[in-house]
């Protein structure tokens, strides 16, 4: 049900019972909505606008004669309609600021450091996706001989993180040519990514001159191995998976075990941040929203981050469906925005 299928007294009262069992985590009764909505009516007219409400699916009874609960509908319809989202307050970005790492780091150093803030921010699990190494940038590139025509390729990348490969070569190379191919690449390609260096590096060998030709002939194939696609598996980091049993809503244990394997398992949490990833801003799934079982008592925030106007992943929070969504938010919307800012800071040292 939209909220402008709601009239002003049922829109208040909605917002108010929310708020209250947000804050409380109890049932919420007729007369402490009529004392705490601020509205001048019977408490037998907030019992007949809660009745709507439960006809419409947006809260619900535990109990007889108890009070009532925002249902996951109902606090999707606050989220999208009824929340006043306010920017993360300052000491809070300063927080954030100060524990994400300010020199040079590692991007997976980085992210651990970023899971780990958002878990312990909200006290919930922090999540953030590991992009693939090839999405960054190279910076540098070393061959190191090897018996049996094999080299060492060293790849150190924008993020300072090293990857080294072994290449079979058809025969050896002496350490004359591999320089030249080193510094050839690193002259004409630091700062692309692998799948760019391969693209530029085929054109430029099928319009080369005859000089170029000869001049790289005997690194052609080394070139060509060097960068080729390598099978990288997805990852996601969490922390703070304890931080989930300490809220009664999630206490169930039967719940829990099915929660700490998705955790473990990383399969459906993947999968998730993927298509959270793809998207721009903040996306939320309350309850059965996010489309798998584990989750369907928990609600999901996350973001997306990037670096050079290209999307690397995603960070973002799981914790209870009663969250305090308008803090909740934010944090994660401005710690997605200082990754970036790290990562596009990183990239431009090259």
């Amino acid at each position: 049900m939209p909220a402008a299928h709601l009239d002003a007294r049922a829109r208040r009262l909605l917002r108010t019972l929310i708020a209250q069992y947000l804050a409380d985590g109890e049932p919420v009764g007729s007369r402490t909505l009529s004392r705490s909505s601020g509205l001048d009516v019977s408490p037998a007219t907030i019992r007949n606008i809660m009745a709507d409400l439960e006809e419409a699916g947006l809260v619900a009874s535990p109990h007889t004669s108890a009070g009532r609960v925002p249902t996951p509908r109902g606090l999707r319809l606050f989220v999208d309609s009824l929340i006043e989202l306010q920017p993360l307050p300052q000491d809070e970005m300063a927080r954030l600021r100060r524990e994400l790492p300010p020199g040079p780091t590692t991007t997976r150093d980085l992210l651990g450091n970023v899971s780990t803030l958002l878990s312990a921010m909200t006290r919930f699990a922090g999540v953030v996706t590991v992009p693939r190494q090839a999405d960054f940038p190279l910076r540098h590139i070393d061959f190191v001989a090897l018996p049996d025509a094999r080299v060492l390729v060293i790849l150190v990348f924008s993020d300072n993180q090293v990857q080294n490969r072994i290449v079979q070569l058809a025969k050896p190379l002496e350490g004359g040519e591999l320089e030249q191919a080193a510094n050839y690449l690193n002259g004409h390609f630091a700062g692309l990514r692998l799948d760019d260096i391969r693209a530029h590096l085929l054109r430029e060998l099928r319009e080369a001159s005859g000089e170029l030709n000869r001049l790289m002939s005997s690194a052609v194939e080394l070139a060509a191995a060097s960068f080729a696609p390598q099978s990288e598996s997805d990852d996601v980091l969490v922390s703070g998976q304890t931080n989930l049993m300490g809220y009664s809503e999630l206490a169930n244990l039967e719940r829990l075990r099915e929660l700490f394997e998705a955790f473990q398992q990383k399969n459906e949490l993947l999968q998730l941040m993927e298509v959270c990833a793809k998207a721009p801003g903040v996306r939320l799934f309350i309850g059965e929203e996010s489309g798998f079982a584990a989750l369907d008592g928990c609600s999901v925030v996350t973001a997306s981050y990037g670096a050079q106007g290209r999307v690397l992943g995603a960070v973002g929070v799981i914790g209870p469906t009663r969250m305090a969504y308008e803090r909740v938010i934010p944090v994660v919307q401005a710690t997605a925005g200082l990754l970036s800012d790290a990562l596009n800071r990183a990239a431009t040292t090259l």
